[in-house]
């Protein structure tokens, strides 16, 4: 089952073009990663497809979700869940974490007076925090969590409704390298678990092993798509980010877990970078 497809959509701000002519289908059930550099029109791409964005109405333009052609914003969000970089950003500081969690029941940046919650939605809100090990920051306001702690409770928004879709954009950004692969772990939990995740990122090693398809995007455009072994080589990374790149090590589903290991070295700079981490460990940083 595809649960969103998109044909030739174009978006943009103003009088500037963003996306141009992108055709993708993702497929239900399935973990894929939309890599691409900054400004390469990811974010833009995920807020078309939850309906944040609206594309430019052109004949061929078609975007289908979840079976639908036609759906309301708010149907739609009841089978997202969404974490992002600009959601952490305008998130009401003074909101309790609890109440974080269970916002996601109505897509929004608290709880207000006019939303009730029944007892069975409650017992899930402390559920989801105590599967993600932030029952012990319940009552703390937002604006007091860390970082780490804060993306924490935003994924717990965005899992207490079990939405059709989990989407990731920048999940790791201004998290430390442990709270980077901590969190990631999390992230590797649903994967196993069947959630159908959609991952968007410009940091190869927020890649989990489970994905299986990528994508290249760059300029608006889709520059590949493809399995992750045929996409992630040399060439094509270099090409992408337009640096010459050399991954010395790609992390492989036929390891165990805790061996997985992801090597990057970074030989466009003055000096060479070698980072060498795994899932929930960092090993060594040269």
């Amino acid at each position: 089952m595809i649960a969103i497809s998109a044909q030739q959509i174009s978006a943009g701000i103003g009088k500037h073009l963003i996306l141009h002519g992108v055709t993708l289908a993702l497929a239900a059930g399935r973990w894929t990663s939309i890599v691409g550099p900054n400004g390469a029109g990811k974010s833009t791409l995920l807020k078309l497809l939850s309906g944040e964005v609206h594309p430019l109405a052109l004949d061929e333009t078609r975007v289908r979700l979840f079976g639908e052609d036609r759906w309301s914003v708010w149907d739609v969000r009841k089978k997202l869940g969404i974490v992002s970089y600009d959601l952490q950003r305008d998130y009401l500081i003074c909101a309790e974490g609890r109440n974080v969690v269970l916002s996601g029941f109505y897509a929004s940046n608290d709880t207000y007076a006019h939303q009730t919650f029944t007892r069975d939605q409650v017992d899930r809100a402390d559920e989801v925090m105590q599967e993600l090990g932030i029952e012990s920051f319940a009552t703390r306001v937002f604006g007091h969590l860390s970082t780490g702690e804060q993306r924490r409770f935003l994924l717990g928004r965005a899992l207490v409704h079990d939405p059709a879709v989990l989407v990731l954009d920048e999940p790791t950004s201004g998290l430390d390298l442990k709270s980077c692969f901590q969190y990631l772990d999390l992230v590797r939990t649903q994967i196993h678990k069947g959630k159908t995740v959609v991952l968007v990122t410009h940091h190869l090693h927020e890649i989990p092993p489970e994905i299986d398809r990528v994508i290249f995007l760059k300029g608006g455009k889709i520059l590949a798509d493809g399995p992750k072994l045929n996409l992630l080589t040399d060439d094509r990374i270099s090409t992408l980010f337009d640096r010459p790149i050399v991954l010395a090590c790609r992390n492989r589903l036929d390891h165990p877990p805790a061996s997985v290991t992801v090597k990057v070295r970074l030989v466009s700079m003055r000096r060479t970078l070698t980072l060498t981490c795994c899932p929930g460990l960092v090993r060594s940083i040269k």
